[in-house]
């Protein structure tokens, strides 16, 4: 017979009832003070995404026909916090002359046309015409475009030529004497440059002789509202779409925080 003696294991023991409340209650508790902050972070990444990752001068809408007419939209938004845009100048495409170049009135803004002479007489409408419009300017005359806001300047343009696309060049002056050249042409396959020049793309001419735009040349000069609505509203539809999916993902972190501020206070 061995002289050790067996001793029993002894039965693990159950923890009370209050102990696992208590743990759960644990868990719990840090589960809502995460899923506030979880939200949060996802409701900043949607709110990121909303903001456009780089505002320069533009043309709205950003693509015409050729062989027609067209008004197109210089937009131009303010990118200072402490000063306001007060002058517009856009050179138009001197290897692609244009017969017709009519800007718009801005109220409170004044606006001069400049004309230069051709090296080669542009044919159109059986004229020959000798000179055409090199550049706009728009000047502040009791307007300006103050932080976080844009302006539209529109230009009834045409006949536009048989091209790919037509580059403006354009200078934007702040009330502090800073200047902004939007200058750079884009090249294919290469990032954007940091300043781009406003680029309007040209399609083939759908087959009725004027363009996508052949009543703007009849209206040239009107109210041109419908054009800067539908380019405003056009460029905005995405942020609003991707704010109101942050705004909702923040509200839902929100609610859950004060889900958590009641259970602890329970």
């Amino acid at each position: 017979m061995s002289e050790y003696t067996a001793v029993p294991s002894q039965p693990t023991a159950e923890p009370s009832p209050s102990a696992a409340r208590a743990a759960r209650t644990g868990r719990r508790g840090r589960l809502a003070r995460r899923l506030p902050v979880v939200g949060g972070l996802a409701a900043g990444s949607v709110l990121l995404l909303a903001v456009p990752a780089f505002a320069h001068v533009s043309v709205q809408p950003g693509q015409a026909e050729q062989g027609g007419y067209a008004t197109i939209n210089f937009e131009v938004p303010n990118e200072r916090d402490n000063a306001s845009t007060v002058k517009l100048e856009v050179t138009l495409p001197a290897d692609h002359p244009l017969a017709s170049a009519m800007p718009q009135p801005v109220p409170g803004w004044k606006i001069d046309v400049t004309k230069s002479k051709l090296d080669k007489p542009l044919e159109t409408h059986g004229k020959k015409l000798t000179e055409a419009v090199s550049k706009i300017t728009w000047t502040a005359d009791g307007g300006k475009i103050e932080p976080g806001q844009f302006q539209q300047f529109p230009v009834s343009v045409g006949q536009l030529p048989k091209a790919d696309q037509l580059v403006f060049k354009a200078l934007q002056t702040y009330d502090n004497n800073e200047v902004v050249r939007w200058i750079e042409p884009a090249k294919e396959g290469a990032p954007e440059p940091d300043n781009p020049a406003p680029v309007l793309k040209l399609t083939p001419a759908s087959g009725d002789g004027h363009g996508s735009g052949g009543a703007d040349a009849k209206n040239a000069g009107g109210d041109g509202g419908d054009t800067r609505q539908t380019a405003a509203d056009g460029s905005d539809t995405t942020a609003r779409v991707l704010g109101g999916a942050g705004i909702a993902v923040g509200i839902i972190g929100v609610a859950f925080g004060v889900l958590a501020g009641r259970r602890r206070g329970a």
